[in-house]
């Protein structure tokens, strides 16, 4: 079969097939109409959802934004600028702090914001010697936060368990942040945490921990040789 022969034959096929896409639409075109109505109200409902999302997510960020606004005020007399927040005690601002932060927690557990809230609710209770509800707060907010705040906020639970003395714990968070480093918790943090902790107990690992960092440039190096030069001699 010649060339020719063969391109005649793939239009006989295509224009077979054509037809019997024709007919098939024909025969059932009630039920196409049908399913084109459903993929329409789906695309509608798609955009909604889309929108509603984008417009919550700028609720968040701005509840956030607030929250963060009160962690960042001044303490003492009013300036007289709404721009300046201030409050007349660190007290008066620790509360209001706490307040804003648990609301957005509750409000939006389960989002990005809602994982910072609760990130900073673990770090202000293990501030404050409530161990036990900041390892509640920083838990929470690795299980729902992104990977990036799920390993600050795991890298602060390190610390949180080292207090209670659950050093086995500790340390299992501190070697998955070892294998899996982020942007806000390199692999060297999460290093120098665990030697820190193995320090007392089993200073030979902590040094094997601690010797392939001397040779890092910036502070890394300057860490790791303190540290070195901390731990009980061989």
């Amino acid at each position: 079969m010649d060339r020719l022969t063969r391109k005649e034959l793939k239009k006989d096929v295509f224009a077979q097939e054509v037809g019997h896409t024709v007919e098939y639409v024909a025969e059932h075109r009630r039920q196409f109409i049908r399913f084109g109505s459903i993929a329409l109200v789906v695309l509608v409902l798609l955009a909604g959802y889309f929108y509603y999302s984008k417009r919550q997510h700028a609720v968040r960020q701005r509840e956030l934004a607030a929250a963060t606004r009160i962690q960042d005020a001044g303490v003492g007399p009013p300036t007289g600028r709404e721009s300046i927040l201030t409050f007349p005690t660190v007290e008066e601002k620790n509360k209001a702090a706490i307040k804003a932060f648990t609301e957005l927690a509750s409000r939006h557990s389960g989002t990005e914001e809602g994982a910072i809230a609760q990130y900073y609710l673990g770090t202000v209770a293990a501030d404050q010697g409530r161990l036990d509800d900041a390892a509640k707060w920083l838990k929470s907010a690795a299980e729902s936060g992104s990977a990036e705040y799920a390993s600050l906020a795991n890298l602060s639970l390190a610390q949180v368990y080292h207090l209670q003395g659950k050093t086995p714990e500790a340390e299992k968070l501190l070697r998955a942040l070892m294998a899996k480093p982020t942007i806000f918790v390199s692999k060297e943090q999460a290093i120098i945490m665990l030697a820190r902790l193995l320090a007392s107990s089993r200073p030979d690992e902590a040094r094997k921990l601690l010797e392939p960092l001397r040779t890092q440039p910036g502070a890394v190096s300057r860490v790791a040789l303190t540290l070195l030069g901390e731990l009980p001699k061989q």
